[in-house]
C-alpha cells in the first residue's frame, strides 16, 4: 500500500492550493517508509475517506461521527489487508454505510491533514475519493456513527466537520469526468 500511496500522490494533480500543500506534506511523511501507513506512526499516518454520492449525483451521504459529533464523509485508517488507498476508502465507505456495490474513482479529489487523538496526539493525512452508490441505496449507520443521512450538496447538515463541504465540487467533477469503478 505504501508504494500505491506514493504513486497515486506523486501523479495526482491537486484540486486546490491547500490540497497541493497537503499532498506535498504527505509525500514527505511517506519518506519514512511503510510505517507512515500505520496508526502507530506518531508523526502522522495516511488515512482514506470517501464522499459518497447517490446514483443521480444529487445527494451526498454523510455520517454524524460518534466521537466528535459532527457530520463528515466516511473513512478511516488503512488496514494491512488494503492493497491501495482507493481500496481502503471503498472498504471504509462500505463498512460505515452498510451499502454494497459502491463504485470509486481511483483519482483522489482532495488531501487534508488534521490533528487527531491517535497515539496521544498525531495527524491524519487523509486522501479523499469520490464514491457512487447504486440506484436506490439505503444506508445503515455503523457502530462508529450516531446517524447517517443523504443531503443535497447545497444543504449540508450542521454541525459539519471542517473540510467536508469543499469535497462536493471535486466529487461532482469526478462523477462527470469518469465512470466510477466497482473495485480499485
Amino acid at each position: 500500500m505504501h508504494a500505491d500511496a506514493l504513486a497515486v500522490l506523486s501523479g495526482w494533480t491537486p484540486t486546490s492550493p491547500e490540497s497541493a500543500t497537503a499532498r506535498d506534506r504527505t509525500l514527505e511523511l511517506l519518506a519514512a517508509g511503510p510505517v507512515a501507513m500505520s496508526r502507530e506512526h506518531r508523526a502522522g499516518h495516511v488515512t482514506a475517506s470517501a464522499l459518497v454520492l447517490d446514483a443521480t449525483g444529487t445527494r451526498v451521504l454523510l455520517c454524524l461521527h460518534g466521537k466528535f459529533h459532527r457530520w463528515v464523509q466516511l473513512g478511516g485508517h488503512c488496514e494491512p489487508t488494503d492493497r491501495t488507498l482507493a481500496a481502503a476508502a471503498l472498504r471504509e465507505a462500505t463498512e460505515e454505510s452498510g451499502i454494497d456495490g459502491l463504485r470509486i474513482d481511483p483519482v483522489p479529489i482532495d488531501v487534508d491533514i488534521h490533528a487527531v487523538g491517535c497515539q496521544g496526539g498525531s495527524f491524519h493525512h487523509d486522501v479523499r475519493f469520490a464514491v457512487l452508490a447504486p440506484p436506490g441505496a439505503v444506508g445503515a449507520a455503523s457502530d462508529e456513527s450516531e446517524d447517517l443521512g443523504w443531503f443535497p450538496p447545497d444543504r449540508l447538515p450542521e454541525p459539519l466537520a471542517g473540510g467536508t463541504a469543499k469535497l462536493v465540487p471535486p466529487a461532482l467533477a469526478a462523477l462527470r469526468r469518469a465512470p466510477l469503478r466497482p473495485v480499485p
